[in-house]
């Protein structure tokens, strides 16, 4: 989010190319080459309409408003993009990046009418790099939530990106795509992708292209499943989950806590398809219980509470990303409540906790010992996933407590210059494990 505060919706700039043209002599004056470029870039877009020069000058017209909306300048983005739809209203690119802005700055129902017009027009968009050494296909899920975070994943600059908004298209669509060479199941929400399971596993089992993530494991990672997933592995402790919906739901939940098998008070309640905390209540009892069912629509977990607090008093959150199977750190929350986020944790507040988050990054085995290291690696193995991550804390008696395990994890680079920018040569790490298994999966087998 831009700024770390909404951006309100933004008009589009004036459609008149002798305001265009006066505005970039202003920012020139000024020593803002970049705006004054655009502006100029508007001017021959303006003045070109209808003409031979128009596709070109739309084009670069778009490279603008991708170009503020990369740097999550998000009120120019958006002025930029709806002056490109008053030139060219069937842009589905500035739909969707529209409907994306919108999305991030809490506009929920613009930013979905925007995707809906999108992908009314158009379900595959292709993003060419120069000097591109493969093509991806990226499964993904237009109108719903939970993809994975591939924007970073793929920021190598050595993959042609190929969208496929698999849940707006039909399946005949299927067989048109353009061509490409590895395909990255980017639907990583077993909740959110459930709709499409049939058909993403179908998709999986008659593509002769390599697939990472395939879809049948993506699916073990739901939360009523992750338990039994784990299941024998030494090291780590995953409380079990049952998932519950409809008129039954509020019996069944009380017949399974406290009952043989099923976890004592205090228990968590949450939505089904929700993360961040989002809706999630820790009941410590019958009451609490049934009013916290009562407010739901639809689908919801319950789960043993564990406390996790540390022996000097605080929650510690860890986050690990598996590549290929292997673990790399991402990040360390440290708070004084058991309902624990990064941004939550008062982590740019205090210099102690963000020391402690870098001895973690720089050596986590140093941090979590061996047997927890050696639990982590079996996890990743266990998930069969290609890309995924763990959020976890380490109880004093050296276990992991594993709250999730799933494809949708985030891992994205902090601001150079700010408090956080002790993450990013992990989250580089993170990046180049990735592209070294992009590698891998392409490489000939032995006799071909």
């Amino acid at each position: 989010m831009a700024g770390g505060t909404p951006v309100p919706p933004q008009p589009a700039f004036a459609a008149d190319a002798e305001v265009h043209r006066a505005l970039a002599q202003e920012l020139r004056q000024a020593g803002d080459e970049f705006g004054a470029l655009a502006h100029l870039i508007a001017v021959r877009a303006l003045e070109a309409r209808g003409g031979p020069e128009a596709a070109a000058s739309l084009a670069a017209l778009a490279d603008v408003a991708t170009g503020y909306f990369m740097l999550e300048r998000d009120a120019p983005a958006e002025r930029w993009y709806r002056l490109l739809l008053v030139l060219a209203p069937d842009s589905a690119m500035a739909l969707q990046n529209l409907g994306a802005l919108c999305l991030r700055n809490q506009r929920s129902a613009e930013g979905l009418a925007f995707k809906q017009q999108a992908y009314a027009l158009q379900r595959v968009f292709i993003e060419r790099v120069p000097g591109a050494q493969r093509r991806v296909l990226l499964l993904c899920a237009g109108l719903a939530a939970g993809n994975v975070p591939f924007e970073g994943l793929l920021s190598a600059g050595l993959s042609d990106r190929i969208k496929y908004a698999i849940d707006c298209a039909k399946p005949e669509e299927d067989a048109a795509l353009p061509p490409f060479d590895l395909v990255f199941n980017a639907l990583g929400d077993a909740d959110a992708t459930a709709p499409w399971q049939d058909r993403l596993e179908r998709f999986a089992h008659h593509g002769l292209q390599p697939l990472l993530n395939r879809p049948e494991a993506v699916a073990q990672t739901r939360r009523d499943r992750l338990a039994g997933l784990l299941q024998g592995l030494p090291g780590l402790v995953c409380p079990a989950c049952l998932r519950l919906e409809g008129p039954e739901a509020p019996a069944a939940a009380l017949a399974w806590v406290g009952g043989a098998g099923g976890p004592d008070w205090p228990v968590l309640l949450r939505p089904a398809g929700t993360h961040g905390g989002e809706g999630l209540q820790r009941c410590a009892g019958t009451a609490e219980l049934l009013a916290a069912i009562q407010a739901l629509d639809g689908a919801f977990y319950l789960s043993q509470y564990r406390d996790y607090r540390s022996t000097d008093g605080h929650f510690r959150k860890y986050r690990v990303v598996f590549v290929d199977g292997q673990p790399w750190p991402y990040h360390l929350a440290i708070g004084g409540h058991w309902l624990l986020h990064y941004f939550s944790a008062d982590m740019l507040a205090q210099d102690w906790k963000r020391d402690e988050e870098r001895c973690f990054l720089d050596d986590p085995a140093a941090v979590l010992g061996a047997p927890a290291m050696a639990a982590l690696r079996a996890l990743g193995g266990r998930l069969g996933l290609d890309y995924a991550g763990v959020d976890f804390s380490l109880l004093p008696d050296g276990r992991l407590l594993v709250f999730e395990a799933n494809a949708t994890m985030l891992v994205h680079r902090e601001r150079g210059e700010g408090p956080l920018a002790h993450k990013n040569a992990a989250v580089q790490c993170i990046y180049e494990a990735f592209e070294a298994m992009l590698r891998r999966r392409l490489e000939p087998s032995p006799g071909q």
